[in-house]
């Protein structure tokens, strides 16, 4: 993890990273309100790492392993 991220904020790189996108989509997102950001004194936008970690985990989607497992119990 990067500085960004130990404050509590990260980076549109690391963002797009955890989400699988590139770091224009998060931007792109940013704009249209679709993720939460703040901006630096120097104008750059930074995410925080709680609600884009919740993202993450609100739209991820079981895998075929996963499914397997729920057939079992």
């Amino acid at each position: 993890m990067g500085p960004a991220s130990r404050s509590g904020y990260m980076t549109a790189t690391e963002v797009a990273a955890i989400l699988h996108v590139t770091p224009k989509t998060v931007s792109r997102w940013a704009k249209e309100g679709k993720l939460p950001y703040m901006r630096t004194l120097g104008g750059h936008r930074r995410f925080p790492a709680d609600a884009i970690e919740a993202l993450a985990r609100e739209l991820q989607m079981p895998t075929s392993e996963d499914a397997a497992s729920e057939d079992v119990e």
